[in-house]
C-alpha cells in the first residue's frame, strides 16, 4: 500500500531527478533503526524524561543523534535520503558531515557521505549511486553525530526488493557512556567513530551515551544506565570529570551502580585515549585505573581495563585534532585495543 495517497503528509516533496524514485519511512518494516528512537517527534538516545533530571546540557545533547543507524537490503541501483533536522552544530574543530550528515555503507563497505550543503538550514537530501547492476545489497546509513534529527525518508527505485538486514550477533546492545570522543567528536563522518568500526568489524549493536563536554556521572545518568539492558558496558569520562576530586569521589561509584544490578555484566573501564600524560592526567588515570584494581581484588572476574596509552598506540600523539580528539586514525586505534578485549569476551 501507498500510505502518501492516503495521507498526503507522508508524500516527500524532491528535486532530486530520478523519475522513478519512491521515498519509504524508516519507521516502518522492513527498515530497523538501532541507537536511537523517536519519542515526541525527534530522534533520542534516551528518554527526555530521564536526561532533563541528569543536566540541562545533557537534556539538550540527548536529542544528538549519533550512534543511530538505519539498516535493511535492497536491490535499488541507489539510495537517496531526505532529512528535516531540528538544530545542528558547526564547529571549529569538526567536519559538517559527521556534525550533521549521513553516510552509508553497502554490505558492510563504505560506499560516500550523504553530504549536507553548507548553507543548510533545516535537513537536507541526497542521491548516491550503487552501481548499474540491480543485485541485493545490505544497507547502513549513519545519522548523524552532533544534529537533532526530525525526520528521515529513504528514496530508493520504485520497483526496488526491500527487505531486512540480517541481525547483529548481540540482542543486547554494547552501551558506551562518555565525553565527546565517546560522542563521536572529531570523526570525520559518523561511521568512523571508534564504536562505528567496532560495530561493523564485530557485528554489534550498540548505544552511544557520549555527551560532548558533560560526562560527569551524575547519580541520574548512573541509575538510567544501571537499569539498561545490555550485553557490556564501556565508559571513559575522565575529560570532563571537572577535577581530580570529582573523578574519585563520582568514578567507582558508577562502577559500583552498575555492577550492583548486573552482577556477571562484562564492564570495560578506560581513561582519555592519549599516549604521553601531564601530571595531572596521570593522577587521573591512576584514580580509574583504582576502579578496576579494587573491583578485581574484590573478585570480579569481568571487568577490563584499557590503558590510554594503549588505546592511541597506533599513532601516538599523531591521533588527534586538537591534543583530545581523535582523528580518524586515532578512532581506529581506539578501536584495535578494545576489539583486541572484545575478542576475549562472549557477549
Amino acid at each position: 500500500m501507498d500510505i502518501s495517497k492516503i495521507d498526503v503528509n507522508f508524500k516527500v516533496e524532491t528535486k532530486i531527478e530520478k523519475e522513478d524514485i519512491k521515498f519509504h519511512r524508516i519507521e516502518e518494516k522492513p527498515f530497523k533503526i538501532y541507537g536511537v528512537y523517536k519519542e515526541d517527534g525527534m530522534y533520542r538516545r534516551m528518554p527526555e524524561a530521564v536526561a532533563e533530571t541528569v543536566s540541562e546540557r545533557v537534556h539538550i545533547l540527548s536529542t544528538n543523534t549519533a550512534g543511530g543507524r538505519i539498516r535493511f537490503t535492497t536491490d535499488s541501483s541507489y539510495v537517496a535520503i531526505s532529512t528535516k533536522s531540528q538544530g545542528f552544530y558547526k564547529t571549529s574543530h569538526g567536519t559538517f558531515i559527521n556534525n550533521c550528515g549521513f553516510d552509508l555503507y553497502a554490505d558492510n563497505r563504505f560506499v560516500k557521505s550523504f553530504i549536507p550543503p553548507v548553507d543548510m538550514v533545516d535537513g537536507y537530501e541526497s542521491v548516491l549511486e550503487l552501481g548499474e547492476e540491480r543485485k541485493m545489497r545490505e544497507i547502513t546509513i549513519g545519522f548523524p553525530s552532533f544534529s537533532n534529527v526530525i525526520d528521515v525518508y529513504v528514496g530508493l527505485q520504485e520497483d526496488a526488493v526491500i527487505g531486512e538486514a540480517s541481525p547483529y550477533r548481540n540482542e543486547k546492545p554494547i552501551v558506551y557512556y562518555g565525553s565527546s570522543i565517546t560522542h563521536g567528536g572529531c570523526a570525520t563522518r559518523p561511521g568512523m567513530s571508534y564504536e562505528a568500526i567496532i560495530a561493523r568489524e564485530l557485528n554489534y549493536d550498540y548505544l552511544n551515551l557520549g555527551f560532548s563536554g558533560n560526562a560527569k556521572a551524575e547519580d541520574e545518568i548512573a541509575d538510567y544506565i544501571a537499569g539498561l539492558d545490555m550485553s557490556l558496558f564501556v565508559y571513559d569520562y575522565d575529560h570532563n570529570a571537572p577535577s581530580v576530586e570529582h573523578l574519585r569521589n563520582t568514578h567507582e561509584r558508577l562502577f559500583k551502580r552498575v555492577r550492583e544490578k548486573h552482577p556477571e555484566l562484562p564492564i570495560i573501564i578506560m581513561p582519555r585515549p592519549k599516549y604521553y600524560l601531564n601530571e595531572e592526567e596521570i593522577v587521573k588515570r591512576d584514580i580509574i585505573k583504582a576502579t578496576y584494581d579494587n573491583a578485581v581484588a574484590s573478585g570480579d572476574k569481568n571487568v577490563y581495563f584499557i590503558d590510554g596509552k594503549e588505546l592511541m598506540a597506533l599513532c601516538k600523539d599523531n591521533g588527534t585534532v586538537d591534543g583530545t580528539h581523535p582523528t580518524d586514525l586515532g578512532f581506529y586505534s581506539m578501536s584495535r585495543a578494545i576489539i583486541k578485549v572484545l575478542e576475549t569476551i562472549d557477549i
